[in-house]
C-alpha cells in the first residue's frame, strides 16, 4: 500500500480498478465508493487527494469545501456541469475533464440515431412486432432523401465535428450553430455556418445537439425551439440532458411536429417511472411510442472508449500527485 496518496473514484465503477491501479502504482491507492448520490459522499472524501467523478453523481459546493488536501478533480467525461468548478478553484482545486474521451463512439451513436429515425427503421420495426399496420413501405411514406437534406449539428466541438463529418459523408448539407467557434471552421470542414439557432431549426431535416450544459443552453431545446422545428424533423440528443426539455417531447411526437426522437442523455439517470416522457414511451397506445427511442446514457460505450477514459483519468491523478503540469483544466 502506498504510503503517500490517495486517489477516490466517486461514482461509476465497482470492479477491481485495475487500469487505475496500474497507472498509479507506487504513487497512491485507489478505491471506488460507488455513490448514487452526493450525500452518500459526505464525510467520505475529505481526505483524498484526488478525485475522479463521473457521471452519477454531484460535487457541490458543500462537498468540496470539506476538501482537506485535494490536488485535483478530474471529471470523467467531457460535461463539467456536475462539479462547482468555480468554487473549486476558490480552494486552489483544479478541475479538469477528458475531452478526447469517446469521441468517435458518440459521433457514431449520434448518427446511428438519427439515420434509425430518418430513414424510418425504428418506426416500422417497433410497429410491426406490436402487429401494428401493413408489412409495407407504405407505413413510413413519406420520407425525405438524405443526400441534399440539411444536418444541423448545435455546438462544433469535437464531438460535433465527428459528428459533422459523418453526415457530410452521407451527403448531407451540414449547417452548424456555435457563437463561440472562431471563424474558419466551416471552410476547413467544407460544412455551412448558420448565425442564429432558430435559422438552424426552420431549416434542418436532424438536429443533432453536441453543446456542453450551461446556464445558457439549459432547456434549450424546449416547447418553442422544438415548435420553430421542421415538422416531421428528427431530434438527436446525445450532449447533456438538461439540453432538452423533455417534458415537451411526448405532445411533439404525438402530433407528428417532430418525426422520431433519439435521446440518449437525461437529466436525472435514472429517471423516475412515472416520467412523462418515459410512460409515453412505454405505453403502445400512445402516438409517441413508435417515434422515441431512448438509451441509458450509453453514446459512450465501447470496450476500447471505456478504457481509454479510465486511463486518462487516472494519469491525470498522477500528474497532479507527481507535480507534473495538469492537461485539460477547465476551472482557471
Amino acid at each position: 500500500m502506498s504510503q503517500h496518496f490517495q486517489v477516490l473514484i466517486a461514482d461509476f465503477l465497482n470492479d477491481e480498478l485495475e487500469p487505475e491501479r496500474r497507472v498509479l502504482e507506487g504513487v497512491a491507492d485507489v478505491a471506488a465508493l460507488g455513490a448514487r448520490s452526493e450525500d452518500a459522499l459526505l464525510g467520505r472524501i475529505d481526505r483524498a487527494d484526488a478525485i475522479i467523478l463521473y457521471h452519477e453523481v454531484s460535487l457541490s459546493r458543500r462537498s468540496i469545501e470539506r476538501l482537506k488536501r485535494c490536488k485535483l478533480i478530474v471529471r470523467g467525461g467531457v460535461g463539467v456541469d456536475n462539479v462547482d468548478g468555480p468554487f473549486a478553484r476558490t480552494q486552489g482545486i483544479p478541475v479538469a475533464n477528458v475531452p478526447d474521451y469517446g469521441s468517435e463512439e458518440v459521433a457514431d451513436s449520434a448518427i446511428a440515431l438519427a439515420l434509425s429515425l430518418a430513414r424510418g427503421l425504428h418506426y416500422v420495426n417497433s410497429r410491426l412486432r406490436a402487429g401494428q399496420g401493413n408489412w409495407s413501405y407504405r407505413q413510413v411514406v413519406p420520407l425525405a432523401r438524405l443526400r441534399g437534406s440539411t444536418f444541423g449539428v448545435v455546438g462544433l466541438g469535437r464531438i460535433g465535428t465527428a459528428v459533422a463529418l459523418r453526415a457530410k459523408a452521407l451527403g448531407m448539407d451540414v449547417a452548424f450553430y456555435d457563437p463561440y467557434k472562431p471563424d474558419g471552421y466551416d471552410k476547413a470542414l467544407g460544412i455551412r455556418r448558420v448565425e442564429t439557432l432558430a435559422e438552424l431549426l426552420d431549416r434542418s431535416l436532424i438536429v443533432s445537439l453536441h453543446c456542453p450544459l450551461t446556464d445558457e443552453t439549459r432547456h434549450l431545446i424546449d416547447a418553442a425551439a422544438i415548435a420553430r422545428m421542421r415538422r416531421g424533423s428528427y431530434l438527436v440528443n446525445t450532449a447533456r440532458g438538461g439540453v432538452v426539455d423533455v417534458a415537451a417531447l411526448p405532445e411533439a411526437l404525438a402530433s407528428g411536429h417532430l418525426g422520431g426522437a433519439g435521446i440518449d442523455v437525461l437529466e436525472h439517470e435514472p429517471p423516475p417511472q412515472d416520467h412523462p416522457l418515459l410512460v409515453a414511451w412505454r405505453d403502445p397506445n400512445h402516438p409517441a411510442h413508435h417515434r422515441l427511442i431512448l438509451n441509458p446514457h450509453v453514446a459512450f460505450y465501447s470496450e476500447a472508449g471505456l478504457m481509454d477514459i479510465r486511463l486518462k483519468t487516472a494519469e491525470a491523478c498522477r500528474r497532479a500527485l507527481v507535480g507534473l503540469p495538469l492537461r485539460n483544466v477547465v476551472n482557471d
